[in-house]
């Protein structure tokens, strides 16, 4: 039997790129054993891992203070010993160091601020953001295979936030249904629109509700208050990004959102979906119809101890996440984060799929609050407040 090492260098050799191949045969991935994938991801990492060894003279001097070379990292055993980088690096006014290309090259940066008001700039080069569309794609049509429909987006339009990450991974959705509407505009969102809209997709498409839980709580908000029950469709998706904290602090309950959100839309629950991810990674961990957070299977997450964070801490533990996506070519994607979260134990999921699912936790204890998603609830908050000033 042909290697892993070897399957990926023929490929190498006719012209196709291992990780661009890899997003391409996802729902195979899912599918495949565990070591199977470890032995693919390991492969792909240890390579990516090489390339920013060898073009980036910031991130080599971090690999030699630490003592690792390409000739250490062979497998998914030795990823412990890559560097990461601090999620925060890319807050900081030098972060353009943190390139393993030109800034000539760079096609597109995109941004999320959290309470600082200092934005956190990830930029990508032409192949990194071709990775990064192709993945989101893929995991957007195994997770939820929308091929037609109508979206309801509870967030700003591109062309008013057009470098915000989550506006942009959202709106991603747009070509996959067939009619779609903004609803936030000018830092302004109306419940009242949102139903009128629903109301009037009505036996004409399957409705959508996609944004950040704090909106989609709102609106559901808005017809509890008016004991107003719509019955929407029996594949009506609910589908959440930017996380459940609020600018307040206020945590939205999952389990309460849930169960009011399939009462007052009528909805199955197992059709709300949250989705995971950070404007400094490539990737989206999605849940699936079991409300498990499927990581991309070309991706690795590791936990690390929160007391030290060059310790590993076992599948099942809680622990401080670090990314490691071999889809960046633009700069080094081994992120450590400051998200608390922990790996399920089975591999195995109930949907059928295999591989890491992730459940996040919260942010570890000194890190700022931010997102996209809480940025924008304070930018919302201080207009309508502003809105309320000048009508007094």
């Amino acid at each position: 039997m042909v290697s892993m090492q070897t399957a990926m260098e023929n490929l190498k050799e006719l012209g196709f790129n291992p990780v661009t191949t890899a997003i391409g045969a996802t729902q195979q991935l899912f599918h495949w054993d565990e070591a199977k994938v470890n032995e693919l991801k390991g492969y792909l990492i240890a390579q990516n891992f090489q390339h920013h060894y060898e073009n980036n003279k910031f991130y080599r001097m971090l690999c030699e203070d630490s003592g690792v070379t390409p000739a250490d990292i062979q497998s998914l055993d030795d990823l412990h010993k890559i560097p990461l980088i601090p999620v925060t690096s890319f807050k900081r006014p030098d972060s353009h160091l943190l390139l393993s290309t030109s800034l000539e090259n760079i096609e597109f940066e995109m941004r999320s601020t959290g309470t600082s008001g200092i934005p956190s700039i990830s930029r990508r080069d032409a192949e990194t953001l071709n990775n990064c569309v192709f993945s989101i794609y893929a995991m957007y049509r195994e997770m939820f295979a929308f091929s037609r429909g109508a979206g309801l987006f509870l967030f700003p339009s591109p062309e008013e936030m057009p470098e915000m990450g989550m506006v942009k991974v959202l709106n991603m959705l747009s070509g996959l249904f067939d009619a779609t509407r903004c609803l936030v505009k000018r830092a302004s969102f109306k419940p009242k629109e949102a139903i009128e809209t629903l109301e009037k997709w009505q036996n004409i498409h399957t409705r959508h509700i996609i944004g950040p839980p704090f909106l989609i709580y709102k609106l559901v908000n808005y017809l509890k208050t008016n004991n107003i029950h719509l019955k929407l469709d029996n594949k009506t998706m609910i589908i959440n990004l930017g996380g459940w904290k609020r600018f307040s602090g206020m945590e939205i309950p999952r389990e309460q959102y849930n169960k009011e959100c399939a009462e007052y839309l009528g909805i199955p629950e197992e059709n709300i979906r949250d989705m995971y991810g950070l404007v400094e990674s490539n990737i989206l961990a999605i849940e699936c119809e079991k409300q498990s957070k499927h990581v991309p299977p070309w991706v690795h997450f590791s936990l690390r101890n929160p007391k030290n964070l060059a310790e590993e801490v076992p599948q099942g533990k809680r622990g401080v996440l670090a990314i490691f996506d071999p889809t960046s070519l633009s700069y080094p994607g081994f992120i450590q984060t400051e998200d608390l979260v922990y790996l399920k134990k089975e591999n195995t999921c109930e949907c059928g799929r295999n591989g890491q699912k992730v459940v996040y936790l919260s942010r570890v204890a000194g890190a700022e609050i931010g997102c996209c998603a809480i940025n924008l609830e304070k930018h919302m908050d201080a207009a309508e407040e502003k809105s309320q000033m000048t009508e007094v």
